[in-house]
């Protein structure tokens, strides 16, 4: 997996992989995963919304008229649930991140699974009010069966019975997660108004027409003892499986943001740790600090082992570098039938791809010329020129099946 790394050191071009590499370590490959009405189409829709993808919200029922942008097969319409695999882009405080939208049904597991494989981190979403339920734990288990580190994110905190600290603790139960809050919630049901950072000590309210504006104060004295309570609860679970953070915390030593982020990446990328978020995505809150924890706590492309197989060694394992100088690998994840003809959707995991280069299909040994390379924001299409190791494209009119 080096060869193709030192080669690009070879040639002196030292300056364009740290390039690549920073650019690497901005790219975020995600999915939301949920079971149906746990209120993952409005997160998703919320999301696009203020990453600037949308520019008005849309209720997912539809009684405008207009669904929310990730759903776009009718079936689903009438369901209020997202089966095709799309992948949307987005951009977040200058990080790049491909929404893989996986399908939350039990029944369509091939193309769930096919969806999980190119995703390099995920959003749990679970509902305070249902909690951990059947469907829950059969998304949960093909996360781990993919290795898929997660953040979980409990969500309709304005609905009536409302109980984040019960799903919690039936998350570490059903699911067996080491998990614990990054937040806590001000207020609950009908009088939930926002939300306390434990890592950075913060309140959050979310003001505005539709919650854009993220407005940071101080804890709220009537709540100090029981932020610092959850805060220490927070501390020793990730204490539990990060040495350094143990040490820390073992010394009685106070422990900075900076520290414990540090530490809750290092075990949520680990796949040891979830950090639990918080908010409602109906109401517009707690969706903004969910995406920046997504960008501090998930893993980018080069932090994820990816093994491909080569067909001219007996199948054997060849693990891949990620960098954009080997030979490009790709794997065809999603095949749709487009307003514009057949989209095949990519996900890059080495090499680049350019627009009217020749690439060959493992399977047929096929070559097949890219004529457009696209990608795709929910339903608009941008043009791209090239992309490279950790992106997920679509290739317009190439005849390959999945897979």
């Amino acid at each position: 997996a080096m060869s193709s790394a030192s080669a690009l050191r070879a040639r002196g071009d030292d300056k364009e992989l740290a390039r690549w590499r920073e650019s690497m370590d901005r790219m975020r490959n995600i999915g939301i995963s949920a079971h149906i009405d746990s209120g993952k189409t409005t997160l998703t829709e919320r999301v696009l919304y203020y990453t600037g993808r949308i520019h008005e919200i849309h209720e997912v029922r539809g009684r405008d008229g207009v669904g929310a942008k990730m759903d776009s097969m009718d079936l689903e319409r009438e369901k209020g649930i997202t089966i095709q695999s799309a992948a949307t882009y987005c951009t977040w405080n200058g990080y790049q991140i491909n929404i893989i939208d996986t399908p939350g049904h039990v029944d369509f597991t091939v193309e769930v699974e096919r969806a999980l494989r190119v995703l390099d981190g995920a959003i749990l979403v679970l509902c305070s009010v249902g909690g951990v339920q059947s469907q829950s734990i059969t998304v949960d288990r093909q996360m781990k069966r993919y290795e898929i580190p997660r953040v979980a994110f409990i969500n309709k905190l304005d609905r009536m019975g409302a109980d984040p600290w019960k799903v919690l603790n039936q998350a570490r139960a059903k699911l067996r997660h080491q998990s614990a809050a990054v937040q806590v919630p001000i207020g609950l049901e009908e009088e939930f108004e926002g939300l306390v950072d434990l890592v950075e000590l913060k309140a959050l309210k979310f003001e505005g027409g539709s919650g854009q504006e993220v407005v940071t104060s101080d804890v709220p004295s009537n709540m100090q003892d029981f932020v610092m309570d959850k805060r220490r609860e927070l501390i020793e679970v990730v204490s539990e499986v990060d040495d350094q953070l143990a040490e820390a915390f073992l010394n009685d030593e106070p422990i900075t943001a900076n520290e414990l982020k540090a530490a809750i990446r290092r075990a949520t990328v680990a796949r040891k740790f979830i950090p639990v978020y918080m908010g409602s995505a109906f109401k517009n809150k707690g969706v903004q600090p969910l995406l920046n924890g997504v960008l501090d706590y998930l893993p980018c492309p080069l932090e994820v082992e990816n093994i491909a197989l080569d067909q001219n060694k007996s199948e054997e394992k060849v693990s891949l570098s990620g960098t954009p100088a080997g030979p490009l690998v790709a794997l065809a994840f999603k095949l749709e039938e487009g307003r514009f003809g057949q989209l095949t959707y990519l996900r890059i995991y080495e090499g680049v791809i350019r627009k009217g280069d020749f690439i060959q299909n493992v399977n047929t040994g096929k070559k097949i010329k890219v004529p457009r390379l696209v990608r795709m924001h929910s339903n608009e299409m941008e043009d791209i020129q090239e992309a490279h190791a950790g992106q997920i494209v679509a290739v317009f009119g190439v005849d390959c099946s999945s897979g």
